[in-house]
């Protein structure tokens, strides 16, 4: 089964939906921002991602700066419980398939996780083209 925490209002969000979709997969689709993750799959999903918890928290658009978590001192605690309370918080997509799980930004990082990574040509909202192979992606046997 393949999961993404999705933003329907996010660009990279759509995009790796849609790479998702075009290899032939269709996800479990959990707007993150209505259905926030549990604490303990927001931990996992961080730790299973190889990131750390500072590397997962969006600071564009989001009330990072007057939450003031710009301030290191800050423990992975306190910044959950802000991702938590404020899922706008928490970067996105995260996908999660039977490969792995990524953090996708760029939303090509998706490809390294797919069953069927080769996708073909790929064109993002923003016209840039995606072509095979992308490194990092897993190869079909």
């Amino acid at each position: 089964m393949t999961t993404i925490y999705h933003n329907p209002d996010c660009g990279t969000s759509r995009n790796t939906l849609a790479m998702i979709r075009q290899s032939g997969v269709e996800p479990e689709i959990i707007q993150y921002l209505q259905t926030p993750p549990t604490r303990e799959r927001l931990v996992w999903l961080i730790s299973e991602a190889g990131l750390t918890v500072r590397e997962t928290i969006r600071t564009k658009d989001t009330p990072y700066e007057a939450l003031g978590l710009s301030d290191a001192s800050l423990s992975d605690d306190q910044l959950l419980d802000a991702m938590l309370l404020h899922p706008i918080l928490i970067n996105r997509p995260f996908v999660v398939t039977a490969r792995g799980v990524r953090l996708c930004r760029p939303s090509e990082l998706v490809l390294a996780i797919l069953e069927n990574p080769d996708i073909g040509p790929f064109t993002k909202e923003d016209g840039e083209v995606i072509r095979q192979p992308v490194p990092g992606a897993a190869k079909t046997p």
